[in-house]
């Protein structure tokens, strides 16, 4: 018998929503990211509209499925891969999917080179992905608008086919450059109409960068010596004016170099014995041998 429910019937709202644990995610990302406001917002916006549709199924309402293929846009190093496995847990914990894994991938896993060998490539990849969001980094170059021999265009209607249906059970996520996003959009119309949600992340302030950089050196067990920080900030600021800048990433590639330093300078300081201060302190000279302060305080 069909069970009926009447306009006032009642809905817990706050039950539902700790039902889900969604909150443990979203307190993750606030944790886990520093900066971000508007991706952590839009993520928000995203987890609410799907608690809603999941309370109105309850209730026999009937709508059509909110759209869950997504757009994450942005410079290298803004958090995107992060945002999308938490992503994947939120629609995991509110069911919309049935595993929650995430599988990352580019134009290389699903794009043959020769006849035949790109089908066979991208139906794998999508079979791996079943259950979960796949993640497609780098989403532009699987069309090359000046190359019509070329195969990523069937990667994309085996991509759009099994979006629309086969959406119950897989959600893809496209990233990139916002400019080079939105022009391979511009040029597949079928796929621009099936991703609804579009989330732009923005680059990192040098003071965020620096945050960022803290909670690495925590993870880590190293801290900065009293100025070192003040020094990295200053790094920060020169790198972020250099070719191929990549936020978070960059800065993690100058904490490593800067631990290297570390690790040389005590090592050149003989057979004196060490405190546990040593080993975990970085200081400013690690930093100030960067090329990019090179000839102002020495090599």
């Amino acid at each position: 018998m069909e069970q009926q429910f009447s306009d006032d019937t009642l809905v817990n709202l706050q039950e539902e929503y700790s039902k889900t644990e969604i909150q443990e995610v979203i307190d993750e990302l606030e944790r886990e990211l520093v900066g971000l406001i508007p991706v952590k917002t839009r993520i928000k916006e995203i987890a609410a509209l799907l608690l809603i549709d999941r309370l109105r199924k309850s209730l026999d309402l009937v709508s059509g499925s909110p759209g869950l293929h997504m757009s994450f846009t942005g410079s290298p190093g803004t958090g995107k891969t992060t945002v999308a496995m938490k992503m994947a847990d939120i629609l995991h914990r509110l069911e919309y999917i049935r595993k929650g894994h995430l599988l990352t991938v580019t134009r290389d896993d699903l794009v043959g080179q020769y006849i035949g060998h790109t089908a066979p490539k991208t139906k794998e990849v999508l079979k791996q992905a079943m259950g979960g969001v796949l993640f497609i980094d780098e989403a532009y170059y699987l069309y090359k608008a000046d190359n019509e021999r070329d195969y990523g265009a069937e990667a994309i209607e085996i991509l759009l086919q099994v979006m629309e249906n086969q959406r119950d059970d897989l959600v893809v996520i496209f990233a990139g450059y916002k400019d080079r996003m939105d022009k391979f959009y511009e040029s597949n119309p079928g796929l621009s109409s099936r991703v609804t949600n579009h989330v732009d992340f923005p680059d990192y302030t040098a003071e965020e960068l620096l945050q960022i950089a803290k909670l690495m050196m925590q993870e880590q067990q190293y801290c900065f010596a009293p100025d070192a920080d003040i020094v990295l900030l200053e790094y920060t600021n020169r790198r972020m004016q250099q070719p191929h800048f990549a936020n978070a990433r960059s800065i993690r590639n100058a904490i490593d170099r800067a631990r290297m330093r570390q690790a040389n300078r005590i090592f050149a300081s003989g057979d004196k014995m060490l405190t546990k201060a040593d080993l975990v302190t970085i200081q400013s000279e690690d930093i100030l041998k960067s090329r990019l302060f090179a000839g102002e305080f020495g090599n």
